[in-house]
């Protein structure tokens, strides 16, 4: 029987009756963007952190603006390319954005709840500390 000039008809019932692809076990090493794992996590000093919105602008699906505070936060590792990341680090005008070890992070987070941070726009006596040092500086990351 042909069809249009097609020698034969093929039967839709035929496309059930095949074999599926083999299921892929998850390995663990499969990253979300750019096809390899991140070294480093990226972490907020939020203490030194102006609220300028920059980071959020150029990766809002990495940096988030806290409602409180006024202050940026990581909010997903995997949001944005570890490029954009970096773009995000770049214009930062206080260095408050570090590539840090994932190890690091419950450390950091730590010391950042034991911060007393005021919202920003209202006066403070006194300006909290770095927790990390600036990029460049004597004994400070690259």
């Amino acid at each position: 029987m042909t069809r249009e000039g097609l020698p034969w008809v093929v039967d839709p019932a035929v496309a059930f009756a095949a074999p599926s692809a083999p299921p892929v076990s998850a390995t663990g090493l499969e990253p979300l963007l750019g096809g390899a794992l991140r070294q480093k996590a990226v972490w907020v000093d939020e203490g030194v952190c102006i609220g300028c919105r920059y980071c959020a602008h150029v990766a809002g699906n990495t940096f988030v603006v806290e409602e409180s505070w006024g202050r940026s936060r990581a909010i997903r590792q995997d949001g944005d390319s570890t490029e954009r990341i970096q773009e995000a680090i770049d214009t930062c005008p206080v260095d408050c954005i570090h590539w840090v070890s994932y190890e690091d992070l419950p450390a950091l987070e730590e010391q950042c709840r034991s911060q007393e941070l005021l919202p920003l726009g209202l006066p403070t006596p006194t300006r909290p500390g770095r927790t990390l040092p600036r990029r460049g500086a004597v004994g400070g990351p690259g």
